[in-house]
């Protein structure tokens, strides 16, 4: 019998740093993932923290990781070759199914690109499989922007807009996400399909907008963001009236995740 709270031993296969708090680490993982699914990455005597799957491979998922506190200060003391403990994946994340032949529409904010980032690669090298994608994805500034390698790439395959709150430098497109809304062509609304991924406040003004240009709740999937500690539905730290979001999220549609109060 499969004790789950018993973690694995992964390898740290490469580290790409984006900013100087946020790293993404490639780790070694065989086995079925989704994006939008969580890890829980441990270290003994200094506990665990869910993480995102920022991306996905044959042999490893991309772990992106903001240095923010005792448990992911001390993962960024590895390096390639090392290996941290991880349990998962957990959730039930973004169905791809969901997607497919539609004109796909996705808005994160900040650490929010992360766990849309493997949607977003996938469909960018199967753009056939859409009727078209467009991404708005914001930072706080020009140094907050992440997986700007990514980004050159997905410049090419689809609708792509970056926007920071504020630039010091000219070249970069200012304010908020919602700002950028009204300018999405959006040929076809009962064939659109749209996530957001952010803040809570982000969210719940992005979604706004979205309706405003006519795009159904049910067309709409978020992400809720918890501190998820057993990633099993047992500690009830997640827990939003009587939904666990690790096992019933942390991917909803929005006709459920509307619903969702602390």
């Amino acid at each position: 019998m499969c004790n789950e709270y018993i973690p694995f031993l992964s390898e740290i296969k490469e580290v790409k740093k984006h900013t100087e708090i946020e790293y993404t680490f490639r780790m070694a993982y065989v086995g079925d993932v989704k994006p939008g699914q969580f890890f829980e990455v441990s270290i003994p005597k200094f506990g665990e923290a869910p993480i995102s799957v920022s991306g996905i491979g044959e042999d490893y998922v991309d772990l992106t990781i903001r240095k923010v506190g005792k448990v992911t200060n001390e993962i960024f003391e590895n390096q390639v070759g090392q290996s941290l403990f991880m349990r998962g994946p957990y959730g039930n994340g973004f169905e791809l199914e969901d997607y497919k032949g539609k004109e796909l529409i996705i808005v994160a904010g900040g650490t929010g690109v992360s766990p849309v980032k493997g949607v977003i690669d996938y469909f960018g090298d199967h753009i056939g499989e859409t009727k078209g994608m467009s991404v708005i994805a914001g930072f706080k500034g020009p140094k907050d922007i992440l997986f700007k390698d990514s980004i050159k790439r997905w410049e090419n395959q689809m609708n792509l807009t970056i926007t920071v709150d504020k630039a010091d430098e000219p070249g970069y497109k200012e304010g908020m996400v919602t700002a950028y809304i009204p300018d999405l062509e959006i040929r076809d609304l009962d064939q659109a399909a749209a996530i957001v991924v952010g803040p809570p406040i982000m969210m719940k003004f992005t979604v706004m907008e979205l309706q405003k240009r006519g795009i159904k709740e049910e067309q709409i999937w978020i992400s809720q963001e918890r501190k998820m500690c057993c990633g099993i539905g047992k500690c009830g730290h997640c827990k939003m009236d009587d939904t666990y979001i690790c096992l019933d999220g942390p991917v909803f549609n929005y006709t459920k995740g509307k619903n969702l109060f602390d």
